[in-house]
This record gives C-alpha cells, sequence and structure tokens, in this order.
C-alpha cells in the first residue's frame, strides 16, 4: 500500500521574501540552548551574505536560521530574507531537527534523543529507521527508545524511508487479512490491505496460501517461539479413513477456522460431537423408554444435515477457485 513520502519537503521557494525582524518568533528548536553568542559573533563578521532563514508561515516562528538572524541583529539589519514552509507545526519541528543535523552547531545525543522522542509521539506511524535518519541516531536506539518512552498499542502499519506503509506486525496483519477474507471473499484486494494494514500483493499471497489450504503466515514470519500451525487438509482423498477425533483435531488447528465466527462455531459443534462419541453409552441408557423413538428421530435428522454439509463442502471442493 503506497502512501505520500512522509519526509516535509525542505527544499525553500526559489525567491525569499523580505519580512522584519521583530515580525519572527524564537525557533522551536531541539536545542537546550537557543542561541551560542560566540558562533553569531562570527558569523556576523565574516562579512559573507547569509542564506535565507525558514520560517513557518502560520506562525512565523524560526525553522532554521536562528543564529543567523542573531547575527543580523549584530549588524544593525532591520529586515531579513526568509523562505517558508507552510506544513503543520509538527512537520516543522521535524525539518528544525533536520536542518541542524545536516549543518551548522551539531546537535548532542541528549538533544537528538529529546528531538526523536518528540517524533515518535507526533509521529507514531514513522518507522524507526526512519526517524532516526532525521534525528541522526541508530534505529535500534529509536526502536529501544519507543517501546521505553510511547506505551500504548502500536499503529497498524509504519511508513518506511521510501513512504511505503508496512504492518508494524507482519504476523498480524496477515492474520487479519486471513479473517477479513474469510467474512467477506468477494472484497476487493486493496480493500482487504487497507484494513488489514498491508499491502495487496501480500493479501494476494494470503489468499494463494489458503487456496493452497496452507497457513496464511509463513514460517520464516511467525514470531520466536510459537510453532507454525499446520497446513490444513487439501481435499477429502487426503483425509478419508481417519478418525473423527483426528480430523476435528487437524482442523482446530488451521488459523483461519480459528479466526472467523463460523469457523469457530464448527469447530464447537464437532467438539461437541466427538465428545458425545465418547460417551455414547452413558447417552442410550440415560434416554427413558418412551423417548427412544423421538430421540433415534433426532439423531437421525442430525446425521441427514451433517451429510447434507458434507455433500455441499465437497461440492465446494472440487469447483473450481475463484477468480
Amino acid at each position: 500500500m503506497d502512501k505520500p513520502n512522509p519526509r516535509p519537503a525542505t527544499a525553500p521557494p526559489d525567491v525569499a521574501a523580505e519580512v522584519p525582524v521583530g515580525a519572527l518568533l524564537a525557533a522551536d528548536s531541539p536545542r537546550t540552548v537557543q542561541v551560542d553568542e560566540s558562533h553569531a559573533q562570527a558569523l556576523a563578521h565574516s562579512g559573507r551574505t547569509l542564506p535565507p532563514l525558514l520560517v513557518h508561515r502560520p506562525t512565523m516562528r524560526i525553522i532554521d536560521g536562528t543564529h543567523r538572524l542573531r547575527a543580523a541583529v549584530l549588524r544593525g539589519q532591520d529586515t531579513v530574507h526568509v523562505t517558508y514552509f507552510d506544513g503543520s507545526a509538527e512537520d516543522a519541528f521535524v525539518l528544525s531537527v533536520e536542518a541542524n543535523i545536516s549543518h551548522g552547531l551539531p546537535l548532542t545525543h541528549t538533544e537528538r534523543t529529546a528531538a526523536a522522542l518528540r517524533i515518535l509521539r507526533s509521529h507514531p506511524d514513522w518507522s524507526d529507521r526512519g526517524i532516526a535518519r532525521r534525528t541522526g541516531l541508530a534505529g535500534k536506539t529509536v526502536g529501544a527508545l519507543r517501546r521505553r518512552e510511547v506505551p500504548g498499542p502500536a499503529p497498524p502499519g509504519r511508513v518506511g524511508q521510501d513512504g511505503r506503509v508496512r504492518p508494524a506486525d507482519p504476523v498480524r496483519g496477515r492474520e487479519e487479512a486471513a479473517r477479513l477474507l474469510a467474512g467477506r471473499p468477494t472484497a476487493s484486494l486493496r480493500q482487504i490491505a487497507r484494513e488489514a494494514g498491508i499491502a495487496p500483493s501480500t493479501v494476494r499471497d494470503v489468499r494463494r496460501r489458503i487456496g493452497a489450504g496452507a497457513d496464511p503466515v509463513p514460517a520464516a514470519q511467525r514470531r520466536a517461539g510459537t510453532t507454525p500451525a499446520p497446513a490444513p487438509p487439501r481435499g477429502p482423498a487426503r483425509v478419508r479413513g481417519q478418525p473423527l477425533p483426528a480430523l476435528v483435531t487437524s482442523l482446530c488447528k488451521d488459523p483461519l477456522l480459528r479466526l472467523s465466527d463460523a469457523g469457530r462455531l464448527l469447530l464447537r459443534m464437532l467438539d461437541l460431537q466427538v465428545s458425545g462419541l465418547r460417551q455414547w453409552e452413558r447417552i442410550v441408557a440415560a434416554i427413558p423408554p418412551y423417548r427412544v423413538e423421538t430421540a433415534a428421530a433426532a439423531a437421525a435428522q442430525c446425521a441427514r444435515d451433517w451429510q447434507e454439509l458434507s455433500e455441499e463442502l465437497r461440492r465446494r471442493a472440487s469447483a473450481p477457485p475463484p477468480a
């Protein structure tokens, strides 16, 4: 599933506007010390033309250029040249961090960590690597910070550096897709993908695996310590002749059946049947003589109903798969 690149556009317009110094607000900067006077003095006495400041237009707050503004004041200037960013305040802060990482005075590790934590809270759907690149930290550091400092349910997907949405938990995404496919087999791939937080190509693979009688989640993607669910039987030829308890046990291990309401109902019905067969003699002995005929008729009707269900399933097994 594609999504526009989450990285705010950093390229300023070609034409800079001239604004009064007094119209600008202090930067929402990741720095603990906003202005290093020695650095500002060095810029002021350099004699060179300084680049325009980057300013958040809705608030007129400086995004990048605090020391250049201070240098302009030291030079006695009443106005400075600025270019504007029109995005959100949260994205403006991300731009400020990126600018401080790429040039000027370097941020300390503490400042970069604080910036990463703030971005984690404002953009929880961004990937660890994407935030790490913007803050100059390692991806593992951002991941540990997310687990330690940002509690709560994880978003269904995360936006990577390439702008693509990937599920935070691939196993959960595939299982959710399997559940949705079971309940709405005619829904489009994109519909299921959007609701499960995975790519349409992944939904296609889940549907293919289900059609082949395999676990919708590949063994390699199963979490450590979790045993992959065995593939359910492909057709009646592979299970004919097996005792009912063995067949029911095999069905109970199928994740697709466990994930749907109708599947769980079938498993409960079959489990009750197995439990009843184990107590056959007690059941027969418990029926009063005057209810034997009625109980026999009910059992026969149940047998006919189960036979109809069996024939319907066999017809479905022999039908060609949907396009």
